[in-house]
Formats: structure tokens, C-alpha cells, sequence
């Protein structure tokens, strides 16, 4: 009797550790976890674990829904638990903890070249912390102006296009000459003004996490670091050609009054072209235009979707397999039409209905090869810098609150106080 009770004890505690499960008859069960949210995307994404499924009957992928409103609280608790997913669904942004913690499995060993090869090095370097690859990076978003078609022709302004962009005096210049009568040329959503800012800034140069060679961070904020939000704080405070009212304000928020024809163009993420295909008045003509272009050109940071494995899950190798299978090229176009983003893939990239001029798709892969790593991709304490230092400091800057130099004293002395205590 004591044996037997000391197998099904031994059979309940395996069944409460992480990672996948093995049912009997040897039949392997990965739990993969997506935070597709939108319905083609979900449908995508369940689309391919079902033909996964269907191929592969001694290894099952169980579809787990997860969200993006609570991901990292909520794989913090699973990892802690034991109970984490075998595949995860992320951003890149997000995996600096997870990392450093151990939490997730180093992938240099675990994909094939195929996969490795087929993205660039620049996309997989917001996935690597220290000497580890932490996950794949596989969709990309990179921030385009949506513009009123009709307003811009008939004004007789430059429409710019990858090749011929706009640089940020001319953007500035543009959108003063599209302002007056109660209009703007331009309205920033700036509810979240972090990221917006440093990935905009790269394009001119700005940088400003700072990495020594003794390997610590610092925040300078210079010459390249000012053009874009000098740029913007001019638009709101000087030229009345971007709005203060929308500086809080999500990118949806501003729908109404780009459809209403208060903005000429607003600033947004790539995917909210679909919420604009879908919602735009009948009749109404918009476009995408690439971002404006400073002394580096079109680059522009970017934080990936990523796919990664827990370090706790017992068959590695096989969730490898699996998100080799998800992101093969035609695959990976078709996660990437489902979210109205861009494929890293260099293969998937060349997909024809990912290069359709319709919905700005050709402007959008044009510009691929200009996104790299996200400035702050690697630094530690850049959450807590980013909420008590540089999201209300810039939120002060833009609304006129504080000026240059003060908002520079804020993120230089206060955000590097910040940073030093995460590399001790």
C-alpha cells in the first residue's frame, strides 16, 4: 500500500511542474501560449497549430489564449509557479527579466540555420541579452504618418515616400503650412511618449542609453537626441500645428478626428491600418507616408513580437521544432497579414500581398530595412526609468510645462540615479 501511495505521489508532482506534458502512449502535449488579440490574427495563429496538429500526432500543441494588458505579471507568476507555457508569446521589451532571471531557454542551440539565417542580425539583436538568444523575434511594427490623401493633394505639398522622405525641418514646415481654421497638420498621441520618442530619435541620431566599457548605462541627452522632441514640443507650442489635447491620448483616440478631418496625418503604430481600413467613412482616402528621415535616415527602432521557450519546459527541442514550423516564410506571411505588421523574415518579407501598394503594405516593407533594436532594448531598470523619470518628464516638455534644459537635467541626473541602482 505504501508504494502505491508513494507512485501516485510521485505521478502528482510531476503533473504540477512546468513545461509540456507526455499523455499515454508516449504523445508529447507543448502548451503555446499567443497574445494574437485581433480576429484575423487569432484565427491565423489557431489556424496553424490545428495544421501543426494534424502533421505531428506524437507531439500536440495546446493553443492558450493570453493577453497583452497582463503578460508580464502574469508570466512572472508562472514562471515562479512551475507552471509556465512551453512556447511563449512576447515582445521583445519585455524579455530583459525574464533572461537575466533564467526564466527562458538560450535558443543558439535550439533552432535550425535555416531559421537563424532567414533573420537579419539588427532583429535578432532585440532578443539577445548577455551571450543568450531568448527568443525569436517575428513581427515587427514600425511607425508610419496615416495621412488624409485628399487634404495633402489638394494643398500642392511634397508627398514623400521611402525614397524620398520627408527630414524633420521639412515635416515641421509641412505641417505648419496644412494648419489654421481650427486644423492641424499633424496630431501626436502621446499617451505613452516614451518609446514613441527614442525610436523616432534614432533616425537622427539619438541613442541616448549609453553603454561604457564596463559594460554599465548611462542617459546623455544631446544634439541627436533633442531633433524629435524639440521637433513635436514646436508643433504644440510655437507653430499651432499639432494639438495639446491629444498629447494624452492613445492612437485610436485619435480616429474621430482624423475621419472628421480636424488632422491631416497622425503618427501611429503600422497595424492601426487595419482599425483605419475598417472604420474609415465611406469614401474617405488616407494613406500611409514613411516617418520623417534625419542624419541616419529612415532608421527607426523597433521591439519585436518574439517567440520564446520557458527554461522549465522539458522538451525543449520539440517546441523548437514547432516555432520553426510557425515561422516558416509562408507562414510567417501569413501571422504578419493577420496583424497588419511586418515579417522579420527576409523570405516572408518578399511575399507578394505583403508588397500590394493597397493599405500602405509597399510603403511598410520599404521600410523594413531601416528598423534595428530598440535604444533602451537592453537596459536594466529601464521600466522603472521610463514610469517615475521619462514618461512625465517628457509629458511636461511636450505640454509646455518644462523646457529644454530642464526636461535634459530630469533625464540625465534623475533617470541615471535611477539606472545605478540596477548595475551595482
Amino acid at each position: 500500500m505504501r508504494a502505491r501511495w508513494l507512485v501516485v505521489l510521485v505521478l502528482l508532482l510531476a503533473g504540477c511542474t512546468g513545461g509540456g506534458t507526455t499523455a499515454d502512449g508516449g504523445r508529447i502535449t507543448l502548451r503555446f501560449q499567443s497574445l494574437a488579440w485581433q480576429d484575423e490574427s487569432v484565427a491565423a495563429n489557431k489556424a496553424l497549430v490545428k495544421e501543426w496538429n494534424a502533421t505531428h500526432p506524437d507531439v500536440k500543441v495546446q493553443y492558450v489564449q493570453g493577453s497583452w494588458d497582463s503578460v508580464h505579471d502574469q508570466l512572472l507568476t508562472s514562471f515562479e509557479g512551475g507552471e509556465a507555457p512551453d512556447i511563449i508569446h512576447d515582445a521583445s521589451d519585455d524579455l530583459a527579466d525574464f533572461a537575466y532571471g533564467g526564466y527562458l531557454a538560450d535558443l543558439r542551440e535550439l533552432l535550425p540555420e535555416r531559421l537563424k539565417s532567414d533573420i537579419p542580425q539588427r532583429s535578432w539583436e532585440t532578443a539577445t541579452f548577455g551571450d543568450g538568444v531568448y527568443g525569436v523575434p517575428f513581427l515587427q511594427e514600425p511607425r508610419v504618418l496615416i495621412a488624409n490623401a485628399k487634404w495633402l493633394r489638394e494643398s500642392g505639398v511634397r508627398i514623400p515616400t521611402p525614397e524620398h522622405p520627408w527630414s524633420w525641418p521639412e515635416f515641421r514646415s509641412v505641417t505648419r503650412e496644412l494648419s489654421g481654421d481650427g486644423k492641424y497638420g499633424v496630431a501626436w498621441p502621446l499617451k505613452e511618449p516614451v518609446s514613441a520618442t527614442l525610436n523616432l530619435s534614432l533616425s537622427t541620431g539619438g541613442q541616448l542609453f549609453h553603454r561604457g566599457a564596463d559594460g554599465k548605462v548611462t542617459v546623455r541627452f544631446e544634439a541627436p537626441e533633442e531633433v524629435v522632441p524639440r521637433t513635436i514640443h514646436e508643433q504644440v507650442n510655437s507653430d499651432d500645428s499639432a494639438p495639446s489635447s491629444t498629447l494624452g491620448s492613445g492612437g485610436s483616440d485619435t480616429l474621430p478626428g482624423f475621419f472628421g478631418g480636424r488632422y491631416a496625418m497622425v503618427p501611429l503604430g503600422f497595424s492601426y491600418r487595419q482599425q483605419i481600413e475598417q472604420q474609415a467613412p465611406k469614401g474617405f482616402e488616407w494613406q500611409v507616408l514613411p516617418a520623417p528621415a534625419g542624419a541616419d535616415g529612415l532608421t527607426q527602432g523597433v521591439s519585436p513580437q518574439t517567440l520564446s521557450i520557458a527554461e522549465d519546459s522539458r522538451h525543449q527541442a520539440q517546441a523548437a521544432e514547432f516555432i520553426d514550423f510557425m515561422l516558416r516564410p509562408e507562414n510567417m506571411a501569413r501571422l504578419a497579414l493577420g496583424d497588419w505588421m511586418l515579417p522579420t523574415g527576409t523570405q516572408a518579407l518578399m511575399s507578394p500581398s505583403l508588397r500590394t501598394p493597397r493599405d500602405g503594405w509597399a510603403t511598410g516593407t520599404a521600410l523594413a530595412a531601416h528598423l534595428s533594436s530598440a535604444p533602451a532594448q537592453s537596459v536594466r531598470g529601464y521600466p522603472e526609468w521610463k514610469d517615475k523619470v521619462a514618461t512625465p518628464a517628457f509629458q511636461e516638455y511636450y505640454s509646455g510645462a518644462i523646457d529644454l534644459a530642464e526636461l535634459r537635467k530630469r533625464l540625465e541626473e534623475d533617470g541615471n540615479l535611477v539606472l545605478a541602482r540596477y548595475q551595482r
